[in-house]
């Protein structure tokens, strides 16, 4: 690629801050300087440093986000916050974008990456990848409702569930629930507990496949994933 665009995915400034940069005589390849940033580079294979530092090329990204309520799981909004929002600049440049998507209010675990074909791979209903959630549900869950989960739920539009697998953890007034579905439906959860008459009243995503939520990250707060995170969720352990 050329160097001018590998610096500015790296970090280091607009194409213009880049040019200017570049006339300063601070960048090297392999040893050589470079002012022309049409100059094309394989960061592979040739190091780049700028003012003897060496650039480390990330082709791609891959965060774990705790997502509080209120924000927006996509790249813009109009009228809302969105998890972009919550990354730092630095983290904006690779242009993430949400791996599927957290209700506005629902909170916990959201991945983000510039990563189109590890995306795919989460996503893909042929792959099935467990979504495991806390919820509070009014009213008392019952033995019943966790057959009918098993089963699968007939939701409003006539679409039947695939089985689920839901847990009581506490019941009475307001039930607390662990639920693992292998889909991603618009609002599932919600309604398949409206199917059986109840109503959701919190919820947080929890697990994404083997990969469970970081409790040492604050609601907003995200960091990288670990490379044997990255190798649990594509199946590479």
């Amino acid at each position: 690629m050329r160097i001018d665009k590998l610096l500015a995915n790296m970090g280091y400034g607009s194409r213009k801050d880049v040019k200017k940069l570049l006339k300063t005589g601070s960048v090297r390849i392999d040893g050589e300087i470079v002012k022309d940033g049409k100059v094309h580079v394989n960061p592979d294979r040739q190091e780049v440093t700028v003012a003897g530092d060496v650039v480390e090329y990330k082709p791609f990204v891959y965060f774990m986000m705790n997502k509080p309520k209120g924000v927006i799981s996509a790249t813009e909004d109009g009228q809302h916050k969105t998890v972009i929002d919550l990354l730092q600049p630095d983290d904006v440049f690779y242009d993430p974008f949400p791996v599927g998507r957290l209700d506005k209010d629902t909170e916990g675990l959201l991945l983000l990456t510039n990563d189109g074909q590890f995306s795919h791979t989460l996503m893909s209903p042929k792959r099935h990848v467990e979504k495991t959630y806390l919820a509070e549900v009014e009213g008392e869950v019952t033995e019943a409702e966790v057959g009918c989960f098993h089963k699968g739920v007939e939701l409003e539009d006539g679409y039947v569930t695939k089985p689920a697998h839901l847990v009581i953890l506490e019941r009475g007034n307001l039930s607390k629930v662990a639920l693992t579905i292998t889909e991603g439906k618009y609002h599932q959860v919600k309604r398949m507990f409206a199917a059986v008459g109840k109503r959701v009243t919190a919820l947080e995503r929890i697990a994404i496949g083997p990969l469970k939520l970081d409790q040492q990250l604050k609601r907003g707060a995200y960091r990288e994933l670990t490379e044997a995170e990255y190798d649990q969720l594509i199946g590479r352990e």
